[in-house]
């Protein structure tokens, strides 16, 4: 007799229906629980305490975090752990390094990630070795006495692409941790964990919150020891995620599958034809034919995602000069919401390896020939 088994659901439905309360009479989702303390069983005069085990949010969570954190870590295939922003994701798994910890980082990396890794050189010892992040080769020559692996890909804002399967499965096979920053791809896009990941990071700031609203971060893990520093971690930091925080994320993954899907493919159009405008010199997308990381990208994500860059001709001052001339197109940092942003990185700090007219866009939900348009208008008459 052939057993019955529920079949799996897929990313589009886990997102949607992942993290619900389940219970008759219940709302359909989580509210927004502002709360720092629970009522203790003894003050009610059982001898048990509340029936959800919690006492104090800090270390407890609450029901709406705890919810985020079961849809993430369905969708990347781990257990979840979710912080007050990105960035306290980020420092939640670099500062479990030991002093003299050896890492190896990829040339082109979020600046804030780089920052902490600059901090642990000055104060801790920590060796960093920088590596091309699609030089496959160069990655598995230096595993070995690695204490790290930190990846980006597609990286920001080159969006070059790694080969994660093969990297993270060589790191695992030598017993070398491996984070993988999946901000860009989203776990709709690519799963870091199915090939050998320890840590899978977001900054739910972007396309999981995906309103410009809200600062998050998440790490998932497969390792029980993992997650247990990691909540260590965020318990002794102080570095929980706010209970508006936490419902906004929530909600915003809920509709990622379909916001993803317009903005992935207005990116692709977009791309298409700056590729064509003869102001524009080179076009950073995977989802290009002529991308050095195209072949990988299609074998190793579900899609190109929504994220590009490009490089325009001229000097960082007329560049500037053309991004002033946006209308439609929000010229902001941040990335992964329903508007379209964009920004000349190489103004930043710590991105002197970018060029200087590379322009980073995030592109969002508008229509696709609206934004073509603003972006037409922006560069004519400028030389």
């Amino acid at each position: 007799m052939q057993e019955n088994r529920e079949p799996k659901l897929r990313p589009e439905s886990i997102a949607v229906a992942a993290g619900r309360p389940g219970i008759v009479g219940q709302p359909l989702n989580h509210p927004v629980i502002a709360a720092s303390n629970f009522l203790s069983g003894e003050q009610k005069g059982d001898n048990e305490p509340d029936a959800q085990g919690r006492e104090y949010s800090r270390g407890d969570g609450t029901d709406t975090s705890e919810a985020l954190e079961d849809a993430v870590g369905q969708l990347e295939g781990g257990r979840a752990v979710s912080f007050s922003s990105g960035m306290a994701a980020v420092s939640s798994v670099l500062d479990q390094l030991p002093d003299n910890a050896r890492v190896l980082a990829p040339e082109d990396l979020y600046q804030g990630a780089a920052a902490v890794l600059d901090n642990g050189v000055r104060n801790h010892g920590w060796q960093v070795k920088r590596l091309p992040t699609a030089a496959t080769d160069r990655w598995l020559g230096a595993l070995d006495g690695a204490d790290l692996l930190w990846l980006e890909s597609p990286s920001n804002p080159m969006l070059e692409v790694a080969d994660l399967p093969t990297i993270c499965g060589a790191a695992s096979a030598a017993g070398v941790a491996v984070a993988v920053d999946n901000t860009f791809a989203t776990p709709l896009l690519q799963q870091p964990l199915t090939f050998g990941a320890t840590f899978a990071i977001h900054s739910a700031t972007k396309f999981i919150g995906g309103h410009s609203d809200l600062l998050a971060g998440i790490v998932v893990t497969t390792h029980d020891g993992a997650f247990d520093a990691l909540l260590e971690r965020r318990l002794l930091g102080g570095a929980v995620p706010g209970a508006l925080e936490t419902f906004l994320a929530l909600r915003g993954l809920r509709t990622l599958p379909v916001r993803l899907d317009r903005a992935q493919s207005n990116a692709l159009v977009l791309a298409e034809r700056l590729e064509e405008h003869r102001l524009v010199q080179k076009v950073h997308y995977p989802g290009l034919p002529d991308h050095v990381g195209h072949a990988l990208a299609n074998a190793t994500m579900a899609g190109p995602g929504s994220m590009l860059s490009f490089e325009l001709a001229g000097s960082d001052t007329s560049t500037d000069i053309r991004l002033s001339r946006l209308e439609l197109i929000a010229t902001a940092t941040s990335l992964g919401s329903v508007e379209s942003t964009i920004e000349r990185r190489a103004k930043l700090a710590g991105q002197e390896h970018i060029p200087p007219t590379l322009c980073r866009l995030s592109v969002g939900l508008e229509h696709v020939d609206d934004l073509w348009a603003d972006l037409e208008q922006s560069f004519d008459g400028i030389s």
